[in-house]
C-alpha cells in the first residue's frame, strides 16, 4: 500500500498599506489618504504642526478604508522650509516616510496647467504608490541628515551669510559717499575720518547723511565682530576637537591649495556624512555631472546638471582655479593644461568645471584611503 502524501498550502494575505501625503504651509496642512490606484483620495485639512490631529486623521482613514488599527502607513512630503523635523517624528511613530525633491516631481508640459493644493496632493499620492510598487526612478528622494550633521552646517553657513552682509554694508557706505563725490575706505577709523570729509564746495556732509552712514557702519562692525567670533570658534575646534569630521578637516588642510574655508565646507557639507559608493555619486551630488540631450540626429550637451549641493559646487570650482596655481605639477593640473590650456576663455571655464569634478573625486579618495592625489604636494609643516 502506497502512503498518501498530503500537501498543505499556506497563503499569506497581503494587507494593503495606507498611503498618506502632506501639502505643508504656514497656517494649515492638507493631508491626503488612499489605499491604491483608482481610489479617490480622502482629503483632510488640519492646523499646521498639529501632530495629534495627524494621528487622529490616520486612525480615521484606517477605519474609512476598512484597515486594521496596525496597518502600515507610508507617507511623503516635499522638501522645503519645514525641513526634516516632521520626517523624524513620523519615523519615531512607525510611519515609513519619504522626503521628496520637489524639482524631480513630474509635471504637465503644456504652457498652461491647473495647479491647486488638492491636485498636487493627488499627484504626490499617485507617485508615492508608484515608488512603493518598485518604480524607484519616479522621483528623487532626499537623503535626510542626522540632527548632529545638520547642526554642524550652521557655523560655515552663518559665516558665509555674515560675510555677504558685511560686503553689503561696505558697498552701501561706499555708494552713499560716491553719490556725494567722495571716496572713503571703510576701516576702523571710519567715524573719525568721516568727520573730516568735505564736499566739492568745502561744506561738511549733511547731518542726516552722516547719521545714516554711522548707523550703517555700526551694522558693518557688528557683522565683523560676529565673523571674528565664528572664525575663532572654528580655529579652536580644529586645534582641540577629537571628532572624526574635524580630523577629516585637518587631513584636507595638509594639502597645498586647500584652506580652512574649503576644507571645513567640503567635510561638513559633503564628505563627513555621505557614504559614497563610487566616483559617479560624488560628481552627481555636487551637480557637476554632464547633462546630455539626444533626440534623433540631434545630440549635444546641456552643460552640468546643477542638481546637488550648491555650496559644494561653488567652492569646488573656486578651489579648482586655486589648485592650478598651487599644484601645477599634479596630474590633474597637467591634464587641464593639455586639454584646455591653449583654448579660449570659454574653453577655460568649461575645463575648470571638469577639473572641479575630478578634484572632488580625488579628495574623496584621499579621505577614504589616505592616498594623496597623484603629483600633489603637502604643505610644509
Amino acid at each position: 500500500m502506497v502512503p498518501e502524501t498530503t500537501t498543505t498550502k499556506q497563503y499569506t494575505a497581503i494587507q494593503p498599506n495606507l498611503y498618506m501625503a502632506f501639502e505643508l504651509s504656514q497656517t494649515k496642512w492638507l493631508l491626503g489618504f488612499t489605499i491604491g490606484f483608482g481610489q479617490r483620495p480622502r482629503l483632510r485639512t488640519i492646523a499646521a504642526r498639529d501632530l495629534a490631529a495627524v494621528q487622529q486623521e490616520i486612525q480615521s482613514a484606517r477605519h474609512r478604508f476598512g484597515l486594521p488599527d496596525d496597518a502600515q502607513v507610508v507617507s511623503c512630503y516635499e522638501a522645503g522650509r519645514d525641513g526634516f523635523w516632521l520626517h523624524r517624528y513620523l519615523l519615531s511613530v512607525g510611519i515609513a516616510n519619504l522626503v521628496v525633491d520637489s524639482a524631480s516631481i513630474e509635471v504637465n508640459r503644456r504652457a498652461k496647467q491647473a495647479k491647486t493644493d488638492r491636485l498636487d496632493l493627488g499627484k504626490l499620492l499617485t507617485m508615492l504608490m508608484r515608488y512603493h510598487a518598485g518604480e524607484k526612478k519616479v522621483w528623487s528622494v532626499v537623503h535626510v541628515p542626522s540632527p548632529a550633521v545638520e547642526d554642524n552646517r550652521h557655523l560655515h553657513r552663518e559665516l558665509a551669510d555674515l560675510k555677504a552682509q558685511r560686503t553689503q554694508h561696505s558697498n552701501r557706505i561706499k555708494g552713499y559717499l560716491a553719490n556725494q563725490g567722495i571716496c572713503l575706505a571703510v576701516r576702523d577709523d571710519f567715524p573719525e575720518r568721516l568727520q573730516r570729509v568735505r564736499l566739492w564746495n568745502g561744506d561738511p556732509l549733511l547731518t542726516s547723511l552722516q547719521a545714516r552712514l554711522l548707523r550703517e557702519y555700526q551694522r558693518f562692525q557688528l557683522a565683523q565682530e560676529q565673523i571674528k567670533a565664528l572664525e575663532t570658534e572654528r580655529q579652536e575646534a580644529i586645534r582641540h576637537s577629537s571628532q572624526p569630521e574635524v580630523e577629516q578637516v585637518r587631513q584636507l588642510l595638509r594639502l597645498r591649495g586647500i584652506g580652512i574655508n574649503s576644507a571645513w565646507l567640503f567635510v561638513m557639507e559633503f564628505f563627513a556624512w555621505r557614504a559614497f559608493r563610487n566616483r559617479r555619486e560624488v560628481g552627481a551630488l555636487a551637480g557637476l555631472t554632464p547633462l546630455p540631450h539626444q533626440s534623433g540626429e540631434d545630440a549635444r550637451e546641456l552643460g552640468i546638471s546643477k542638481v546637488g549641493n550648491r555650496h559644494i559646487r561653488a567652492m569646488a570650482i573656486e578651489i579648482a582655479w586655486i589648485w592650478l596655481r598651487f599644484q601645477p605639477d599634479s596630474e590633474l593640473s597637467r591634464w587641464y593644461q593639455r586639454r584646455f590650456g591653449k583654448g579660449s576663455k570659454r574653453l577655460h571655464k568649461i575645463g575648470i568645471v571638469a577639473l572641479a569634478r575630478k578634484l572632488l573625486i580625488e579628495l574623496w579618495r584621499y579621505l577614504e584611503t589616505g592616498r594623496i592625489p597623484p603629483g600633489a604636494v603637502l604643505k610644509l609643516s
